[in-house]
């Protein structure tokens, strides 16, 4: 490494974010630039360790120290090309990811981590500034055609990773906008949704093609799909969530939080929502449940659009502030964090259960009974005297996702289920020959970056069925890879 003490004489610095009387006036992303300079000395952090547990700390598998090690040489393009060659989206995973590699980097054991994730967001943002991000079009085009059923990261990486192959890829997206999860699940304030047009700009001129408004199984008939590719990916993640099936549910204003998530994507996107339809916070008293990054993007949309108040309650104990046994280094800490959203004006309580949403004669919810719990040995019993009535105009249910839609593409392929009912695979291929699945529909709700990575391997595996072979990167195997 360029700088061997650099951990020694520089602090981790990230950048500033806008005050938060600023920042809840829009839905607009609010870090602050950094310079380049001190990124490059966040850089020279890096310790050159003898094991880099970041690299397993990552699910992608991304040769941190290396990248590192450019960016501190001011040799910007080369960590580019470095970060890039183990990660599709860069620009995603630098503003969304919780960064399981600083959990496991060996400086965290008893300083703060190098600031891995303003070091790649800051790489791949200065590459767009200099034009060093260009098509990836491939010199040979087969012709095999492979289709990725679902333009979420998982479907996207996999698509990426195909098409550089040489494959004619065709990404089949069952909404009005390509991005998944990544559209339509988390805020502008966490993604603008320019940087993922950005990046789709890219592909489709690197010869990917995009279909939208196109579900499999319903308005795109399933035969004809594996009648005309020789593979099919089945990336359409896990849409199903988890219910609170309690008295009251049915009361207007209990939404799933996707739902509301997802109707200010589209506002932000400048579509017009049907006034019978809206699902607006302002003025009223908001409920979260769920203590996830999912409730913690609904707690910070709720509060840009003015709600009077929010709370938040999480189910399970509060978790330590520093240090959980439980989790040692370098697994990712179970300890208590608290979000931007959480810090821009909501109240958080832990241990607490929904036990009835109350409504008024016209079948609005206007309260909610909670109760506190005492947990033991993995179950709770409920705490005498505790029980409450709170006031209540919106519930929000963040309370995570079950599997993937069976109905409709899954049913008709007959391709067999875990016993989470996800699609169960072999290899990511499913048990049908041909038909491949990655992402949270194979594995179950997770990370963005494990999405990215499960496409990444499934685009491995489906280049060995048609080819025999394969020259994609994979985490698992050497560079080049042949079928038995």
């Amino acid at each position: 490494m360029g700088k061997s003490t650099g951990f020694l004489e520089y602090k981790r610095e990230l950048p500033a974010l806008n005050p938060v009387a600023v920042r809840i006036k829009d839905h607009k992303e609010f870090i602050q630039s950094i310079s380049k300079i001190k990124v490059e000395k966040q850089a020279a952090r890096c310790m050159d360790c003898g094991v880099p547990f970041c690299h397993s700390g990552c699910p992608l598998g991304n040769n941190i120290p290396d990248f590192n090690d450019m960016v501190y040489k001011d040799n910007w393009k080369a960590a580019y090309e470095i970060l890039v060659s183990t990660n599709n989206f860069p620009e995603f995973t630098g503003r969304i990811c919780p960064a399981p590699c600083e959990a496991s980097c060996v400086l965290s054991i008893n300083k703060e981590p190098t600031a891995i994730e303003l070091i790649e967001k800051s790489i791949i943002e200065r590459a767009y500034q200099e034009g060093w991000v260009k098509p990836n079009i491939p010199l040979i085009r087969s012709d095999k055609k492979v289709a990725v059923i679902g333009s979420g990261p998982a479907g996207l990486a996999a698509a990426a990773q195909l098409n550089s192959a040489g494959y004619t890829v065709t990404v089949f997206e069952r909404s009005d906008r390509i991005g998944g999860l990544l559209r339509y699940g988390i805020p502008n304030f966490k993604l603008e949704k320019t940087v993922i047009d950005r990046r789709l700009d890219m592909m489709r001129a690197a010869g990917i093609l995009f279909k939208t408004n196109a579900e499999v199984g319903r308005n795109i008939p399933t035969d004809s799909v594996l009648n005309d590719y020789d593979a099919v990916l089945l990336s359409g993640g896990s849409t199903i969530p988890r219910d609170v099936p309690i008295k009251g549910r049915d009361l207007k204003g209990v939404y799933f939080a996707l739902d509301f998530l997802r109707q200010q994507n589209k506002r932000n996107e400048g579509d017009k929502i049907e006034k019978k339809d809206d699902i607006l916070a302002k003025d009223k008293h908001v409920l979260v449940i769920g203590g996830g990054d999912t409730g913690s993007d609904c707690v910070g949309t709720s509060i840009r659009q003015k709600a009077k108040s929010v709370l938040q309650i999480e189910l399970l104990v509060k978790p330590p502030t520093d240090f959980n046994p439980v989790t040692p280094w370098p697994q990712y800490p179970a300890i208590l964090k608290t979000s931007s959203s959480q810090k821009e004006g909501c109240e958080r309580e832990w241990s607490v259960l929904t036990k009835e949403f109350i409504g008024d004669k016209n079948g609005q919810l206007k309260a909610v009974k909670l109760v506190d719990i005492k947990w033991e040995n993995r179950s709770f019993e409920e705490i005498e005297g505790s029980e409450r009535e709170i006031p209540c105009d919106l519930a929000f249910l963040a309370v995570g996702f079950l599997h993937p839609q069976h109905d409709g593409l899954i049913n008709e392929l007959g391709v067999d289920l875990d016993e989470r009912k996800n699609v169960k695979t072999n290899g990511y291929q499913t048990s049908k020959a041909g038909i491949f699945a990655a992402g949270d529909m194979r594995r179950g709700q997770s990370l963005v970056v494990h999405a990215i990575s499960e496409g990444r391997e499934a685009a491995h595996k489906i280049d060995i069925y048609l080819s025999g072979s394969s020259v994609l990167e994979s985490k698992d195997s050497s560079l080049i890879s042949v079928v038995d």
